[in-house]
């Protein structure tokens, strides 16, 4: 992963030579949303919560002919911003600095499957059900992008040690869209932030065909020391005309000790009317988080309002 650094250091220090912006464009978006959740084996109380956002850019060109944009996010539950990032685009790819809510090409593609609003382990249930990988946090870490040709894109990723992190963790992927309705992601890495010091693979392959689009993952976590999880899902959405879609999707993870693989499924559907989005999922696991027999449902509902 040594050149994988060397990438990312020569892009930032190109990125330094940058002399100021001129005109900078500035907009401002928002979103909101109420939720309903809830599970059949707990009592959480009032399943109804909202989210809410307001999202600020600001985008310019600067005098050595490079992009520079900025991007902030308010959010209710974190103080002062919540996501957060800069961008910097020149001729050699786009270098993003993420304070936070980027991730590299792991995490980024963890599951690629399709999906009307949640997959397939997505929705929130008691007993929190262990998702498709264990990339590292990115917050205050390197995104790069690169367009090597038409359809082949390459994604990596350095987040440097911080805290109590072990060392360093990079990331490297790639995308394939050369075909019409095929997309193939690939990306690996490793998380270093804790002694197990865990080695990543992910993949996915997704088609289109008209309405209908089929996906297939496949993910690998080799820890140090400590237990292997194997990651597998399938999911199927059809959108049924420009304002509806349903899907359903499937998963397994499955553990190297002797934890119990935990096998969920969740079917899916939303509809859209302009500024107006409705989501719905029903989601079912066996053995979360790998414990034998147990097992629970969950369903959300959501209604989302941008501006």
């Amino acid at each position: 992963m040594n050149n994988l650094k060397k990438i990312g250091l020569t892009a930032l220090g190109t990125a330094m030579v940058a002399t100021s912006a001129n005109a900078a464009e500035l907009s401002v978006s928002g979103g909101t949303s109420i939720f309903f959740g809830g599970e059949d084996n707990s009592n959480g109380g009032n399943g109804w919560s909202m989210t809410d956002q307001i999202d600020f850019n600001a985008s310019g060109e600067m005098d050595n002919g490079m992009s520079l944009s900025l991007y902030l996010q308010l959010d209710g539950s974190t103080a002062p911003f919540d996501d957060r990032k800069v961008t910097i685009g020149t001729d050699m790819g786009t270098l993003t600095f993420s304070g936070h809510g980027v991730s590299g090409p792991v995490g980024a593609w963890d599951d690629l499957n399709p999906s009307a609003n949640e997959e397939s382990w997505g929705t929130s249930i008691g007993g929190t059900v262990d998702g498709p990988t264990n990339a590292a946090a990115y917050d205050n870490g390197f995104i790069y992008d690169y367009t090597i040709s038409d359809g082949l894109a390459l994604k990596a990723a350095y987040d440097p040690s911080k805290g109590t992190d072990l060392q360093s963790s990079t990331e490297l992927g790639v995308q394939y869209t050369g075909m019409e309705g095929l997309t193939v992601s690939v990306a690996m890495g490793e998380n270093n932030e804790l002694a197990d010091q865990i080695d990543l693979t992910v993949m996915n392959l997704k088609y289109a065909m008209g309405p209908i689009t089929v996906g297939y993952q496949s993910n690998e976590s080799d820890r140090g020391t400590g237990t292997d999880e194997d990651f597998t899902a399938y999911g199927i959405s059809y959108q049924v005309n420009d304002d509806v879609a349903i899907s359903y999707g499937a998963s397994s993870l499955d553990y190297s000790s002797a934890l119990e693989d935990q096998e969920s499924s969740a079917v899916s559907i939303s509809f859209t009317a302009g500024g107006v989005a409705m989501s719905a999922s029903h989601q079912t696991t066996d053995n979360v988080a790998g414990a034998t027999a147990t097992d629970n449902s969950s369903y959300e509902i959501n209604f989302s309002f941008a501006f």
